[in-house]
């Protein structure tokens, strides 16, 4: 069993800036890879970025790519976003999950979730 734990949402304004965490536990923690999701009212759950877990090999969604910024810490068993340039359009609640396959863009290609945390860019 992975426990995950995001921190790190807030309110900012357009422009600004805001860097996420994820911190997991569990009794062995060893994924293939990490991401990171959003979710906004009224609409599905998206894919934002994910890291592999050995390599630290990163994607991201064309929407964020060039703004946003994966990495991990293994040590210490977290994953962080760094988000930069934020939008109103970035405003969602934001998960952090662990997969064990080599898809990542679905949501069920994960198999634990956190429990998100709100990040509001305000206009």
């Amino acid at each position: 069993q992975v426990q995950l734990v995001e921190s790190g949402g807030g309110l900012v304004q357009a422009g600004g800036s805001l860097r996420l965490s994820c911190a997991a536990s569990g009794r062995t923690f060893s994924p293939y890879r990490m991401g990171w999701f959003r979710q906004a009212p009224g609409k599905e759950r998206e894919f934002v970025s994910t890291i592999t877990w050995r390599g630290g090999s990163t994607v991201y969604a064309d929407s964020v790519k060039g703004r946003f910024t994966s990495s991990r810490d293994n040590a210490k068993n977290t994953m962080n976003l760094q988000m930069n340039s934020l939008k109103p359009e970035d405003t969602a609640v934001y998960y952090c999950a662990v997969g064990y396959s080599t898809n990542y863009r679905a949501p069920t290609s994960y198999d634990y979730w956190g429990q998100g945390t709100q990040v509001t860019v305000s206009s």
